[in-house]
């Protein structure tokens, strides 16, 4: 009884291993039933926890615009998000004409399971993870992409040049949002000296949080716009392009590709927990040298997601959509260089730091280099802006060219 409130989890697995092999199964078939069992259990657990997700995501951001939310389905509109899937379950399912059937059809299965998949690799506990392989952050990126390659593949299959060119559009602003992305990942994976991302919470005596912060916000920023949220919800910009890639899919099909994005919101909090929070780490929990109580990780690792995901979703209720434009440069001109500098000095201050250094020295040698990397970024930006301002004033304060100068120039205006 002490094991199993020690942890339950690993406990109920382990009695299921321990039943199988007394049927006499072979240990090979044995691993293979318990693996499936193990996809089975987080997949499920992924699947239904984006149910009252979805119910708090509209309540929170509700009561940030003074607005009720659901409050009709179920007592406080619990059981809204329910009726939402019956509703999508009962609607027709259309296919276009002349839609690449296969493609179109595959499209909504694979923005599911691109998400799902990251999950194997996110440890809920020190001895609760799917897999715990060496690749974990890389990974994580490789899998993220087959995200994008459903959104195209939804665009190209559904033979409608809307749907296409939304598309596009989102092809090149996930592409262009990985790339600083990847740059603050790796800062995780410098600090913790491996891409297992067990290990990149168990090195996290100090979270690194506090010795990157610049890297978080980075990840943070750029991971948003990887899902499509607001600001960056350019994706789906009904205002501007119908309803973007999914404009020709209809019943659960589009429920998918809404699943997959509501989902995808949440596996982001969970990473950013992972990599920058300490995942599981607490007090008494314990580790592989000295066991306490595992699934007191569990715990932790879901607090401190939600409180990542609450902060997606205060972004989505309060800032107003960007464009494109904008949102390309802000990438390209911005983040990118902020990024390869970033990681740059990381490596070369965490170089020097002697090997002999405490774990909270280190965090404060790291630290104070964000703060003094951040405070002269955040001068750049400042001088930056100030020139834009006066060039602004510029270009404002010069007299108008009336019509009988212009044709005098030929057309041409004159330059002063």
């Amino acid at each position: 009884m002490i094991e199993f409130l020690k942890n339950p989890f690993v406990f109920i697995y382990l009695q299921i291993e321990l039943l199988l092999k007394g049927a006499g199964l072979s240990p090979a078939l044995v691993s293979v039933i318990m693996q499936i069992i193990g996809v089975l259990a987080v997949s499920t657990f992924g699947l239904l926890l984006i149910i009252f997700t979805i119910w708090l995501e509209r309540k929170v951001v509700a009561r940030m615009q003074d607005r009720l939310g659901p409050n009709r389905a179920g007592p406080f509109g619990l059981l809204q998000t329910v009726a939402d899937a019956l509703k999508l379950l009962t609607k027709e399912d259309i296919t276009p004409t002349g839609a690449d059937r296969p493609v179109y059809n595959i499209a909504p299965l694979l923005a599911v399971i691109a998400v799902l998949l990251i999950w194997a690799v996110i440890p809920f506990s020190w001895n609760m993870i799917g897999t715990n392989v060496n690749i974990g952050v890389i990974y994580v990126v490789a899998v993220g992409a087959f995200g994008t390659l459903s959104i195209l593949m939804a665009g190209w299959g559904s033979n409608n040049k809307y749907a296409l060119l939304g598309a596009f559009r989102v092809v090149a602003q996930l592409i262009s949002y990985e790339v600083p992305m990847i740059l603050a990942l790796l800062v995780p994976v410098l600090l913790s000296r491996s891409m297992r991302m067990n290990d990149v919470v168990a090195g996290q005596t100090v979270w690194y949080i506090v010795l990157a912060p610049i890297s978080a916000v980075l990840f943070l920023i750029t991971s948003v716009a990887e899902v499509g949220r607001t600001p960056f919800d350019l994706l789906e910009a009904e205002s501007e392009i119908v309803a973007g890639y999914h404009i020709e899919y209809s019943g659960m099909k589009f429920a998918m590709f809404f699943l997959a994005e509501f989902l995808h919101a949440f596996t982001v909090s969970a990473l950013f927990a992972t990599l920058f929070l300490g995942g599981w780490r607490g007090p008494g929990v314990g580790d592989l040298s000295n066991p306490g109580i595992p699934v007191l990780g569990v715990v932790y690792f879901m607090v401190k997601t939600f409180l990542v995901y609450f902060v997606i979703m205060w972004v989505r209720g309060t800032l107003p959509r960007i464009r494109i434009d904008h949102m390309l440069a802000f990438c390209w001109k911005f983040l990118v260089p902020v990024s390869l500098i970033n990681i740059m000095v990381l490596a070369v201050v965490d170089k020097l730091i002697p090997t002999t250094a405490g774990a909270w020295p280190r965090a404060g040698i790291l630290l104070f280099t964000n703060l003094v990397l951040g405070a002269v970024i955040l001068m750049m930006v400042g001088a930056v802006a100030r020139r834009a301002r006066q060039q602004a004033v510029g270009l404002a304060g010069q007299p108008a060219v009336g019509a009988g100068q212009l044709a005098a120039t030929g057309g041409r205006r004159v330059a002063r």
